[in-house]
């Protein structure tokens, strides 16, 4: 009798199972290319700065030391790192999750190195400390960082993956990229304070390149000569093929105020790219030209 009343109760809880999980929120699996980043997400809440420059320009700061003094940055870096090395890229069908997937990878796995990596408690001058006096951009050419369980690069996943000729086949291939994934230096395009999605990506391509090219930071005009981020010196070839030339990419995708800059000047000159970490210290000089305060 007993056993009898315990198999009714069993068949009745598995009937009723369904509904009482429907009244609970859904959880969204790390799986998902779009629920992924969400430890990276909550970084980048509590210590990514956006300032914008007179002029619709935008620079931004990331506070390594108190990412370094806060106590759950070690469990967000550890959660997003497993997520990442458990993810089945195979889920990542069309081009607008592939771009965001990857350069959210790029730039987490950025700031995770040097959390991880700290100089005697403090984060490095420079992403050249952890390279030598024969390599001192070493730190790109590491294979270490686990994605779907295979290590990568940094310099991977920016060339081969995203710039690559597999991208390059499907028509992915985008050289605005250069403008989105951050090396944690000044000289940088801004990391932004919301991690890339298939549903942003496309304005974000836009604005992150039009609001880099009107900051000093990435052009400038200096009389008849426009200086312009070293970007375009060492990816000449992707701007090209984009848009003709570094003169045409501008012309596609810079504000009207740099279209301007570029038509009132006679010749290009390269800027010297600032590898200072990209903290709000380092950031203040370039605040203060613009008569602005700091990052708090």
């Amino acid at each position: 009798m007993k056993f009898a009343f315990f198999c009714i109760q069993k068949v009745l809880l598995c009937l009723a199972l369904p509904a009482l999980l429907g009244g609970l929120p859904r959880v969204a699996p790390a799986a998902d290319p779009e629920h992924v980043f969400e430890p990276y997400q909550a970084l980048l809440t509590r210590h990514l700065a956006e300032r914008e420059l007179p002029g619709g320009g935008l620079v931004s700061a990331f506070d390594y030391r108190a990412a370094l003094a806060a106590d759950v940055s070690l469990d967000l870096l550890a959660g997003q790192r497993r997520r990442l090395a458990e993810f089945d890229t195979a889920l990542l069908e069309t081009r607008r999750q592939a771009l965001a997937f990857w350069i959210n990878a790029y730039n987490f796995f950025m700031i995770d190195h040097i959390l991880r990596n700290p100089d005697d408690g403090e984060p490095p001058d420079s992403v050249r400390d952890y390279g030598t006096l024969l390599s001192p951009y070493r730190v790109f050419e590491l294979k270490l960082f686990d994605v779907g369980g295979r290590d990568y690069s940094l310099q991977e996943i920016e060339l081969d993956v995203l710039l690559g000729e597999r991208f390059a086949a499907r028509g992915w291939k985008d050289a605005r990229v250069h403008f989105m994934v951050n090396c944690a230096s000044v000289g940088c395009p801004p990391l932004r304070e919301q991690v890339y999605t298939a549903e942003n990506i496309d304005a974000m391509l836009a604005e992150n390149t039009r609001r880099a090219l009107d900051t000093p930071l990435h052009l400038e005009r200096d009389g008849k000569t426009l200086r312009v981020t070293s970007l375009f010196d060492w990816y000449a070839a992707d701007f090209a093929a984009r848009s003709g030339s570094v003169e045409g990419f501008i012309r596609d995708y810079g504000s009207r105020r740099a279209r301007a800059r570029l038509e009132a000047t006679e010749t290009i000159e390269f800027i010297a790219y600032d590898w200072s970490l990209n903290t709000p210290e380092n950031l203040r000089p370039v605040l203060r030209a613009a008569g602005l305060e700091g990052f708090d």
